[in-house]
């Protein structure tokens, strides 16, 4: 039986629909797959849209449309008095379930941009599951939707979040014309190495522990964690007693701390706040056919060196495992979970949370890596905002973020961004920069210390 990596869905990321109603389609749509008209979703899939109240913008209300088109549901949304921009909004992963579900930009970002002119649009996308495919190709065609029921604008931006930012970085290298600038925050920049990162999460528990955990059976999450907790251990483990009670539990929150980034501010207390969910990502996945279904099957570890490797010489020792879908993971083309090169053509401004280890901030790393690599790195800025959960930031941060990106598009401002680079990363002070410090005192902020 194939078992491979199966993705959860954060609670704290996802919007709660607690409206289900499922809307007749405001919008015929173009194009059929396998007989379904467009302005339907595919087999299998239900779409919940509810009406969107219209925001006050200066007084008067915003011009909201929804609908679906090309078996994804939208909402476009369009101040009184238009700048003649387009925000395109690229939510995260939604599940593997089957309802179809759109939200509004998130951080306070949707009333931010209507106050300053802007229209944003938002699609489901035609599927759910890690379908990066699927996300980008969505985005494009609702943009050019867009054009058909408002008007053609005069830029493109493109933002969003987590698998989002997965899209984005892909889109921009899919469709180079197409926009204009961009906003990934807490985003999978690294691309098909996230997948990587869980699979070696499990596959060094299993070479420092003694206990087999791959491939996960029935009883992975009810006997063999708490197995190998105890053996390494981290069973008493948490972000205000962060300390593992052997070496072989240092060695591993060691290794994973590099895995992710190398060492930073709050990387002890973020490994324990996150230990035992990335357990949780090597449950047994269901049957699946595609990577959009079950990702594990384009992770591999072949070629991975692991630090340190003391006491255990975990290199030696770590079991080798090739990926079940080489062409996919190999291919060039818009896969389910395809390649980012790193060749933007436009100003890129990303955020990242320090200590998240769900999107680790070695996403950040590998993709300022490969643009530079591709002779790009004056289109790339990158912030850290110390911070330990998944997308955790605050409307100032990403309204600023907003700001500057619009400022370096249309006045060739480059704003100020953080190294990420290992020495810079690992200074005491690092992420103080673009961190709001009037949010210290709300969520995991207070797991870093304060700074100056």
């Amino acid at each position: 039986m194939r078992r491979t990596l199966l993705f959860r869905v954060l609670v704290s990321t996802v919007a709660a629909v607690t409206a289900v109603t499922t809307l007749p389609s405001t919008a015929a749509a173009g194009g059929t797959v396998g007989g379904t008209p467009g302005d339907q979703p595919l087999p299998g899939y239900t779409i919940v849209n509810p009406p969107l109240a219209p925001a006050t913008v200066g007084g008067a209300p915003s011009t909201v449309r929804q609908g679906t088109y090309r078996h994804a549901a939208y909402i476009i949304e369009v101040p009184p008095r238009w700048n003649g921009d387009l925000v395109m909004w690229a939510h995260g992963y939604r599940g593997q379930g089957m309802v179809l579900t759109v939200d509004p930009p998130a951080f306070g970002l949707r009333q931010r941009l209507l106050d300053q002119g802007y229209a944003w649009a938002a699609s489901s996308y035609s599927g759910n599951g890690f379908d990066i495919r699927a996300g980008v190709l969505s985005t494009k065609e609702l943009a050019g939707h867009f054009d058909e029921v408002v008007r053609r604008p005069h830029r493109t931006y493109v933002a969003g979040v987590s698998m989002g930012g997965y899209i984005i970085g892909r889109s921009l290298e899919e469709y180079p014309s197409l926009y204009d600038g961009a906003l990934p925050m807490c985003g999978v920049m690294g691309d098909q190495r996230l997948i990587d990162y869980f699979l070696d999460y499990q596959l060094t528990a299993e070479a420092l522990s003694g206990v087999t955990t791959y491939p996960a059976g029935p009883d992975y999450l009810t006997a063999v964690v708490p197995a190998v907790q105890q053996k390494l251990g981290l069973a008493a483990l948490s972000p205000l007693a962060p300390e593992p009670t052997n070496e072989l539990g240092r060695q591993f929150r060691d290794i994973t701390v590099n895995q992710s980034g190398g060492p930073r501010p709050g990387a002890a207390a973020s490994f324990a706040y996150w230990k035992n969910f990335l357990f949780g990502l090597s449950a047994p996945a269901a049957a699946s056919s595609t990577p959009a279904q079950d990702p594990g099957l384009i992770a591999t570890n072949l070629f991975t060196r692991y630090s340190p490797s003391t006491p255990v010489d975990v290199n030696r020792v770590v079991r080798r495992v090739a990926p079940e879908e080489p062409r996919e993971r190999l291919s060039g083309r818009l896969t389910q979970v395809p390649k980012i090169d790193g060749r933007p053509r436009v100003p890129v401004l990303s955020l990242h949370t320090l200590g998240d280890m769900f999107v680790p901030f070695v996403n950040e790393q590998q993709y300022k890596a490969d643009v530079d690599r591709h002779g790009r790195g004056r289109l790339l800025v990158q912030r850290a905002v110390r911070s330990t959960e998944h997308c955790e930031f605050s409307p100032t941060e990403v309204g600023t973020a907003w700001d500057d990106l619009v400022s370096w598009v249309r006045h060739d401002r480059k704003p100020a961004g953080d190294r990420v680079d290992p020495k810079s990363v690992a200074a005491a002070d690092y992420g103080c920069r673009f961190s709001d410090r009037a949010a210290y005192t709300t969520g995991t902020r207070r797991l870093f210390p304060a700074c100056a």
